[in-house]
């Protein structure tokens, strides 16, 4: 992708960052409705899910605006092909078993309360209201996933084992979280966002608290997958993704209920 020609532009990138995040994510999510292993956890990560859809909704609008082609958040969620997504690949990547789930949801939980709390304080007011609305649900999100994450780890010698598996398989696609390109830096001039890479000290020290705790090792590598965020590359999942999630609308162009 190019660099930002205005900060307007700058702003429409950070928002889809922001949206495309919990849309994916959310989408990712909901497909346990119906498939958990057990009814409660069934119901939880199914209200998980409509917060984080709830969450783009807001995101995407607001890039809706600042577009000011008249398209709205539907529009840009269901009508987008995959080179323009900006998720982090943390997000796209396929569900895989309850313990990588969560531990999933958990990396990703650490850094949204984090990022929120951040733009609480942002100079543009549509920024912090957002950032305000949702900190709340994303405080419940990370309590849960983390507990889950303790649980599982410290748990039975098997959920031990799937839940290091897990850690593993996802801490490659940590680093992309934290990595700062020339849209952040215009976020970071007009005082929108923070830089990306201030976030990781706090993070890392939540993250080791959590591991601790649930007995597990973070892995010792600063191999990084990157390319989401930024448009470059993503992975093949994405593309299936956007198949299941985008196919009314791409069928029926305008059907609504």
């Amino acid at each position: 992708m190019t660099a930002p020609t205005t900060r307007d532009d700058a702003f429409l990138q950070f928002l889809l960052r922001m949206g495309d995040n919990t849309l994916i994510l959310g989408h990712r999510v909901s497909e346990w409705c119906g498939h958990s292993p057990v009814l409660e956890e069934d119901i939880a990560l199914a209200n998980t899910a409509l917060d984080l859809i709830g969450q783009t909704q807001f995101w995407l609008g607001l890039a809706g605006e600042v577009q000011g082609d008249g398209k709205s958040a539907d529009d840009i969620a269901f009508l987008r092909d995959v080179w323009d997504f900006r998720n982090i690949l943390l997000v796209e990547v396929p569900n895989g078993d309850f313990g990588r789930t969560l531990m999933r949801q958990f990396l990703f939980d650490a850094w949204h309360s984090i990022q929120l709390g951040r733009l609480m304080t942002s100079s543009d007011s549509r920024v912090a209201a957002i950032a305000e609305k949702t900190s709340k649900e994303v405080a419940y999100h990370l309590e849960r996933s983390a507990d889950t994450v303790v649980g599982l780890g410290d748990g039975t010698e098997e959920s031990h084992r799937r839940m290091q598996e897990a850690l593993d398989y996802l801490w490659p696609y940590v680093g992309e979280m934290f990595q700062s390109d020339a849209i952040d830096m215009e976020m970071v001039a007009a005082g929108v966002a923070p830089d990306p890479a201030s976030l990781r000290d706090e993070y890392d020290a939540l993250i080791g608290r959590i591991m601790a705790t649930a007995t597990l090792t973070i892995p010792d590598s600063s191999f990084g997958h990157k390319g989401g965020r930024t448009g470059k590359m993503h992975t093949e999942h994405l593309g299936h993704l956007l198949t299941q999630m985008q196919w009314l609308q791409r069928a029926y162009p305008g059907a609504n209920w």
